[in-house]
C-alpha cells in the first residue's frame, strides 16, 4: 500500500522505487546586485536570504530569485540549487583550518550562524540526500506540492564561492570532496517551504552527482 503522505505526483510504477527521502531546511532567494568580493566589485546573488512561507517556482526558477550568470547558475536546467546541510561542519571546520573568523556555538546541522542557509548560493539547503545518493536524472517529488525537481547537475563553485568562504582553495576542495550540490530543472511547477519533506524517485541512475563533479575535478587536473 502506497504511504498515505506519499505525494501524488511521486506514485511509481511498479519496477520503480522511491531510492531516498529528505527535507527542506530552508528556502532561499536573493537578486543580483553589486557586491565586493576578495576585493573586486562584482554583481552577485551568491548571498541569499531566507523565506517565511510558501515561495512559487516557475521554469526558471523561484519567486524572487535572480542569477547575475547563468553560464553558473540559471536557465532551464540550472533553475534551482540545492545544497546538503550535513556538509555545513565540514565548511566550518575548513574555515578554521585557513584561519577564517567564524562565530562559535552552533549545535545542529543548519550549522554555525557564520554560513547560515543561502550562504552557499543555495535556494535550497536540504537534509537527507547527499551527491553520493543523488543521480542525474532523479526527480524530487515535495509532500504536500505540485513542485516536482530535476537533478541535472552538479554546481562547480567558481570564484564568487572562494571569496564567501573567505579562503583561496574553497572551489578546489568543494570539487575535490564533492561537496558540491546539485542543479535541478523544474519537471513541474508549484510551491516550496521550510519544513517540507520530500522523495527521490530515480531516473536511469547512468551518473551520480559525486561522479559527475569528481570527473570534472579529474579533468581538470591532467
Amino acid at each position: 500500500m502506497t504511504p498515505p503522505d506519499l505525494p501524488r505526483n511521486a506514485l511509481a510504477a511498479p519496477h520503480e522505487a522511491v531510492m531516498a527521502q529528505g527535507a527542506v531546511q530552508a528556502v532561499c532567494v536573493g537578486l543580483a546586485k553589486p557586491v565586493n568580493l576578495g576585493g573586486r566589485r562584482l554583481t552577485s546573488a551568491i548571498g541569499k536570504r531566507t523565506v517565511d512561507g510558501p515561495v512559487a517556482v516557475y521554469p526558471l526558477g523561484l519567486t524572487g530569485d535572480e542569477q547575475a550568470d547563468w553560464s553558473v547558475h540559471g536557465g532551464l536546467q540550472r533553475a534551482v540549487y540545492a545544497y546538503p546541510a550535513e556538509h555545513i561542519p565540514f565548511w566550518l571546520a575548513q574555515r578554521r583550518l585557513h584561519g577564517v573568523p567564524v562565530q562559535e556555538g552552533a549545535d545542529s546541522l543548519a550549522g554555525d550562524p557564520a554560513l547560515p542557509p543561502g550562504c552557499m548560493g543555495e535556494n535550497l539547503r536540504i537534509t537527507g540526500l547527499l551527491e553520493e545518493q543523488a543521480w542525474v536524472g532523479d526527480t524530487l517529488h515535495f509532500i504536500g506540492s505540485d513542485c516536482v525537481l530535476r537533478i541535472t547537475a552538479p554546481r562547480e563553485p567558481c570564484d564568487k564561492f572562494c571569496a564567501v568562504m573567505g579562503f583561496a582553495e574553497a572551489a578546489r576542495v568543494m570539487v575535490r570532496e564533492a561537496r558540491c550540490g546539485f542543479y535541478l530543472a523544474v519537471q513541474s511547477p508549484g510551491q516550496l517551504a521550510a519544513g517540507m519533506r520530500f522523495v527521490v524517485r530515480p531516473g536511469s541512475r547512468g551518473l551520480s552527482v559525486a561522479e559527475a563533479i569528481r570527473a570534472k575535478w579529474a579533468k581538470h587536473r591532467l
